[in-house]
C-alpha cells in the first residue's frame, strides 16, 4: 500500500494508490443549523437522476434525522463499532490547535484479503428511508422541552443531516473495485463509475463507509451521485443545491490547507475559520463535503461525527452576528445558482464572483426591515392585522 497525506487526520496513512490530487477538487459546505428536512433536495435529485428501473430505492441525496435516522439502516453505527471508536491527540503550534488521529482508518484496519474494512447492507436495510424522522434523544413529558433546565441539560435534541456522495480524496469505493471502474475526474475531483467496465461485484457498495454507492439490479451495475457534473461544467451548482429551501448549501472548490485562499468561500469556511468540518474524518477518506455542526447538540455526539474541532466551530458560528465577514459569507448560501469560487465583502454587502471574475450576485448581510404605518395617507385607509 502507498503512503499518502491526509490533512484531516494530521498525518500520513496507508491507501491502495499513490496520492494524486486533481487539478481542482469539488467541495461543498452544508449548514446543519438551517436544514428543515423538507426533502426538496431529495426530490430534486430523485426526479433528475434516479427515476428509472432498478433505481426505485436509490437516494443519491437523502436527509436523515440524527441520532436515530439512517439510510441505509445503521450505516454509521455498524462501521463505527467495527472501527472501535476514535483516538485523537492535540497540540499547540503557533497559537493554533493541531489535531492528529492516532487510531486506524478503514484502510489500515482492513482484514487480511480485504482492501477496506466495510459491510454490505441487506435489501431490507434500504426499506426505511424515514426511520427515526423527528425522533429526539431522550424523553419529553408535559412540556418539559420548554423548561430552561431541560434545554441546558440537552435532555432532548435532534438535527437533520443532509447527505450526498462526499467525492472523497481517497475514495473507498475506488480502492475496493477489482475492475478499476471507479475513477476521479482530474479536472474537478468528482468520483464516477464507468458503466462500461462495471460488472456489478458490489465491492464498492461494501467499501463505501457512507453507503452512497447503489447497485442497480436491472442493469447489473453500480451507480452513485455524480455531483451533477454536466451543470458543474457550465458553472452551475448541482440540483440539490439550487433547490434547497433552507439555503443550507454552497458548492465550490477546496484547496489543501497550505494553499488555502481567504477569498475562496470553501477555503474560508474550512481552513481559515474552521467552522465547517468533514463527516467522520477518522474513516480516512478525506471527504469533501463539510458540515457546520449543530450548535444545540451535545459535543460528545458531534465530536464523534465531525471530529475534534467541533467545540471551536460551534463557538465561531455562534459569534457570527459579531463577525461581518462570516455573517456575510453565510448570506451567500442559496443566493445564486452559479458556482462562486470567489467572494468579497464591502461594508454591509457581500458579493459572489464566477470563475471569470464576473459578479454573480450581491446580497445584503442583513435583510432590510420596513415597518408600515397603521394609517395609509395615500389611500386614506387604516391597516389592520389579520387574525
Amino acid at each position: 500500500m502507498a503512503r499518502v497525506h491526509n490533512w484531516q487526520l494530521g498525518r500520513e496513512m496507508s491507501y491502495w494508490y499513490p496520492e494524486s490530487r486533481p487539478n481542482k477538487q469539488f467541495a461543498a459546505v452544508f449548514d446543519t443549523n438551517k436544514c428543515i428536512a423538507c426533502q426538496t433536495c431529495t426530490l430534486a435529485c430523485k426526479t433528475t437522476w434516479t427515476s428509472g428501473l432498478g433505481q426505485e430505492y436509490m437516494l443519491w441525496n437523502n436527509v436523515e434525522t440524527k441520532p436515530y435516522g439512517f439510510y441505509p439502516l445503521a450505516w454509521d453505527l455498524k462501521l463505527l463499532e467495527m472501527l472501535d471508536g476514535q483516538k485523537w491527540s492535540e497540540q499547540e503550534y503557533e497559537g493554533q490547535k493541531l489535531h492528529r488521529y492516532e487510531g486506524q482508518t478503514i484502510f489500515e484496519s482492513a482484514p487480511a484479503g480485504e482492501r477496506v474494512l466495510g459491510w454490505r447492507p441487506e435489501d431490507v436495510d434500504y426499506a426505511y428511508p424515514n426511520v427515526g424522522e423527528d425522533d429526539c434523544a431522550g424523553q419529553v413529558d408535559g412540556g418539559a422541552s420548554y423548561s430552561l433546565q431541560h434545554m441546558a441539560q440537552h435532555m432532548a435534541w435532534f438535527y437533520y443531516l443532509a447527505r450526498i456522495c462526499n467525492h472523497c480524496t481517497y475514495p473507498a469505493c475506488l480502492a475496493s473495485c477489482p475492475r478499476g471502474s471507479i475513477y476521479k475526474r482530474p479536472e474537478d475531483g468528482i468520483v464516477l463509475v464507468d458503466q462500461g467496465r462495471c460488472r456489478g461485484y458490489q465491492e464498492c457498495v461494501k467499501g463505501c463507509p457512507y453507503k452512497k454507492v447503489f447497485y442497480n439490479a436491472m442493469t447489473g451495475t453500480s451507480e452513485k451521485c455524480i455531483a451533477c457534473f454536466p451543470k458543474i461544467e457550465q458553472g452551475i451548482q448541482p440540483q440539490c443545491f439550487v433547490n434547497c429551501i433552507g439555503k443550507i448549501r454552497l458548492a465550490g472548490w477546496i484547496s489543501t490547507p497550505d494553499k488555502a485562499r481567504p477569498d475562496n468561500p470553501i477555503d474560508y469556511l474550512v481552513h481559515v475559520r474552521k467552522v465547517a468540518l468533514p463527516l467522520f474524518p477518522q474513516l480516512g477518506l478525506e471527504p469533501n463535503v463539510y458540515y457546520i455542526p449543530p450548535i444545540h447538540v451535545p459535543l460528545s455526539f458531534t465530536k464523534q461525527m465531525f471530529g475534534p474541532g467541533v467545540a471551536d466551530a460551534v463557538k465561531t458560528y455562534r459569534n457570527a452576528p459579531n463577525d461581518p465577514d462570516l455573517q456575510g459569507l453565510l448570506a451567500l448560501f442559496g443566493s445564486s445558482e452559479a458556482m462562486m469560487p470567489r467572494w468579497r465583502r464591502q461594508g454591509d454587502w457581500v458579493s459572489g464572483f464566477t470563475e471569470d471574475g464576473k459578479e454573480a450576485v450581491r446580497v445584503p448581510i442583513k435583510e432590510p426591515v420596513h415597518v408600515r404605518q397603521p394609517y395609509d395617507r395615500l389611500y386614506q385607509i387604516t391597516r389592520t392585522n389579520c387574525p
